[in-house]
């Protein structure tokens, strides 16, 4: 069996091992990750040699933590990151290239339809009916998105937002609000099938499917880092905030950047209370988001494109379109569901 994993802010490490008799056996552990003494490699081996194979990410760990010298240097590698590579390896997960990715990005488009698309989209790639994906979303309106679980009365002001012409919607993955704006929003879906993270926990997962992300960003020159669960950070501010949804196949994990936010605007809709901006330990609300555009200098089309190579260097990426079919079905259910009064007042 064959286990990746690239570790975030960290290497590439590979583990090749068999399962015999329910144990772990041959286990060959590699990697560009620097290690010192130059035997703990082979001590990190001889410590998973004839583990159970129904071991948790955390027992291997445990196990790999055991054997390292009290001298032990460890670059790009972390005891976990050995856990969950050799639970990858026994769930038989694929990798990044094993798929042929597809980009999407289309005209503007209303905020239902793009809810409406995420949801159509992830159940194409779960029923193998299409190939995973990443797509560009292009607003037509500006709008808020809230959370599956957030209440509506709480996290928006639906006057201010009607007074705006904002509209307000609720997607079907879980996670905070986002305030969106044609030409100021950088957003991205990712429709990847379950084998992808196979091996991973659900905090494991956003950051994986995070790390091309963090990447491509650094390729830009900024200094941008992950803070579970689902937050992007450069040392000026929030960047990203990620949601994800996980449907029996598939797993949809969108990102929403800001570019060049109205803050103001954002502000009036929102009902950011005190409490998030402690958490954050942010002292003023207006400076939860950081805008690309102040870090970068960069158009926003030139940000997309450049990020769009960076994701295409890792995992191959051709062109796309939506299927009629496809199209039609996410324009129903824009109409029926995420356009519906009582979908969006789920939670009051």
């Amino acid at each position: 069996m064959h286990g990746e994993y690239k570790v975030p802010g960290g290497k590439l490490v590979v583990v090749d091992l068999d399962e015999v008799d329910g144990r772990l056996s041959g286990v060959r552990l590699s990697g560009d990750f620097f290690l010192e003494p130059d035997d703990l490699l082979e001590r990190i081996d001889a410590a998973l040699e004839g583990a159970p194979a129904g071991l948790d990410i955390e027992a291997l760990a445990a196990r790999v933590r055991a054997a390292l010298p009290a001298d032990a240097t460890l670059l790009g590698l972390t005891p976990e990151a050995v856990g969950v590579v050799v639970r990858r390896a026994l769930a038989q997960a694929s990798e990044w290239r094993d798929h042929r990715f597809s980009l999407i990005h289309r005209a503007p488009e209303a905020p239902a339809l793009h809810m409406a698309l995420d949801q159509v989209l992830a159940e194409e790639v779960a029923a193998g009916r299409r190939g995973p994906l990443l797509r560009v979303w292009e607003w037509a309106s500006p709008a808020v998105i809230i959370g599956s679980f957030q209440s509506l009365s709480n996290e928006v002001d639906l006057d201010a937002a009607r007074a705006r012409g904002v509209a307000v919607m609720r997607r079907i993955s879980g996670g905070g609000a986002m305030f969106v704006e044609p030409g100021n929003t950088i957003t991205w879906s990712l429709v990847v099938p379950e084998s992808l993270v196979q091996g991973l926990s659900l905090v494991d997962s956003y950051a994986f499917l995070d790390d091309w992300v963090i990447n491509a960003l650094q390729e830009l020159g900024i200094e941008a880092r992950y803070v579970p669960i689902n937050d992007i950070v450069s040392p000026a501010g929030k960047i990203a905030g990620a949601a994800q949804k996980r449907l029996r196949g598939a797993v949809l994990h969108h990102v929403t950047m800001a570019y060049d936010i109205d803050v103001d605007a954002m502000l009036a809709v929102l009902r950011i209370g005190k409490e998030k901006i402690s958490d954050k330990g942010i002292k003023s609300s207006g400076k939860r988001v950081d805008p690309l555009k102040s870090q970068t200098g960069l158009p926003r089309d030139e940000i997309i494109s450049r990020m769009s190579a960076s994701f295409a260097a890792r995992a191959g990426l051709e062109p796309g379109d939506l299927t009629a079919a496809e199209l039609e079905r996410a324009e129903r259910l824009a109409r029926e569901k995420f356009e519906d009064p009582a979908w969006l007042a789920r939670v009051p």
